[in-house]
């Protein structure tokens, strides 16, 4: 057995000798690796819930209401959140043993060829019944693909961060997914502008998917150019690898894991109504276009990005615990008023709220990269961080908008939307308040690029009832 205070047994200065830092350029092309793929993968996964929200329903759901082919199609949406644990567990734990470098291509290329291959499917009336069955797979090997993405770029750029800087370099993959709905939204946008609402419908609709070819193979350059992780290189070095790493985080750190998930169910379950189920909301409700609500969701994509980076520099400066509660408490806020001002159907009062809304899910989100590295140590921190990630998403963004259009048919207010809103808020800061009591956090890794200092018992929060020096078995 291993413990966490293994973890500790070498001296900054001994592992810098065994794992000599990477030069600037190489640490700038981690962080830029995380940004870039993340940034793409998301962009594959987020233009299926575009398209689930414009055009999908019809296309393989075809013969009901309007409402029974939503519902359907927002339920092959959680298909891929269902997956995502699988791809976190699986890649999580070949990552811990064989290194962060070779899961991040494996989930790109994973999630590249689902993508295309939604692209390439014949719809309903080409193939009947196997269309909708194909469309399920094809999410499924997308939530693979996107649950061992997330775990893998954030371990990059933070493992990576030097001193006192591991909240701003594990932005940058969290920055990664408003870029991602950017490019996606980008896309949809230019189809619908440059189409008849006929071409969109019978093939434009498409041409999203198949783009990912291409986008692809550009952030797979980039990666493949990646040095590893250093911590990862010292705890192959030290022989410290653990042999089933996610046996190890469920027997010792399960508490962990189930409090991380609970901070992220709010954040990822109101972003997914935000960006999926307001996009039909708009349509089909208020009577704007598709291209306006579009362009009102990429206008707040920036905004997002902002409030990411802010709050990831001040958790640096100030501590993780103050920066996330503190932005749990605004998204509880914000989200209360958020279809307040929707319902108003004002472009400027619409574009305020979704403004405000993105700002503050950026902040929650910011210094996550940073907390849940911190949660594990470096040996099983792959297959930890991500379960707890995976497990927010799930039970978050997930289910969120098939439950809004449920609420939305059964209540004819968005008032009950609100209400989940405000449900869901209360339970991650419930969550986040109890795994960060603690006032202060460890600065666990380097002094400097590519320097790994052991993780102390301080990573592993007193509140989430493990023991400070907790058994990694092997």
């Amino acid at each position: 057995m291993t413990t966490v205070s293994a973890e500790r047994a070498a001296s900054p200065a001994a592992i810098q000798n065994q794992c000599p830092g990477p030069a600037d350029r190489g640490v700038a092309r981690a962080v830029a690796s995380s940004f870039v793929g993340t940034a793409i993968e998301w962009y594959d996964f987020f233009i299926y819930g575009t398209a689930a929200a414009l055009v999908l329903g019809p296309q393989f759901f075809p013969g009901g209401s309007d409402l029974a082919g939503t519902l359907a199609v927002f339920a092959t949406l959680a298909v891929g959140f269902i997956a995502r644990p699988i791809g976190g567990v699986v890649m999580g734990h070949f990552g811990d043993r064989t290194g962060r470098k070779s899961m991040l291509v494996t989930s790109l290329l994973t999630m590249g060829a689902a993508t295309v291959a939604i692209g390439l499917l014949p719809n309903y009336a080409a193939i009947g019944v196997w269309a909708p069955i194909l469309l399920v797979l094809l999410r499924f090997l997308q939530g693979i693909g996107v649950g061992g993405e997330w775990g893998g770029a954030v371990l990059m750029a933070t493992e990576h961060a030097p001193k006192g800087k591991r909240g701003l370099y594990g932005a940058a993959p969290q920055m990664g997914v408003p870029a991602g709905v950017i490019l996606a939204n980008v896309v949809f946008l230019l189809c619908t502008q440059l189409m008849s609402n006929d071409q969109f419908t019978a093939w434009g609709w498409r041409v999203p998917f198949l783009l990912s070819g291409t986008l692809v193979a550009a952030a797979l350059w980039i990666r493949l150019g990646v040095m590893e992780s250093p911590a990862f290189q010292a705890v192959e070095k030290e022989d410290r690898i653990t042999r089933i790493p996610i046996v190890s985080v469920l027997k010792d750190s399960w508490r962990t894991v189930l409090l991380a998930g609970g901070t992220f169910i709010a954040t990822n379950g109101i972003a997914y109504v935000f960006m999926v189920f307001v996009l039909a909301y708009g349509t089909k409700e208020l009577g704007y276009s598709k291209g306006t609500m579009l362009a009102l969701l990429i206008a707040s994509c920036p905004v997002w990005m902002a409030g990411m980076g802010i709050s990831a520099h001040l958790s640096d400066r100030l501590g993780r615990r103050r920066v996330y509660v503190t932005s749990t408490v605004g998204l509880l806020v914000v989200s209360a008023g958020f279809f307040t001002l929707i319902d108003t159907a004002s472009i400027p009062l619409m574009l305020a709220a979704m403004l405000l809304l993105a700002f503050v899910l950026g902040a929650t989100v910011g210094p996550q990269s940073a907390l849940f590295a911190e949660l594990f140590p470096a040996s099983v921190r792959y297959s930890g961080a991500s379960l707890g990630y995976q497990i927010g998403a799930i039970l978050g963004g997930g289910i969120a908008p098939f439950i809004a259009t449920w609420l939305y048919a059964s209540f004819g207010t968005t008032a009950a939307i609100t209400a989940y809103f405000v449900a869901v808020s209360v339970v991650s800061l419930v969550c986040t308040v109890v795994l960060l009591r603690r006032p202060h956090e460890a600065e666990p890794d380097a002094a400097e690029p590519g320097v790994v200092p052991a993780v102390t018992a301080q990573d592993v929060p007193v509140a989430v009832g493990a023991p400070a020096a907790a058994s990694e078995g092997r």
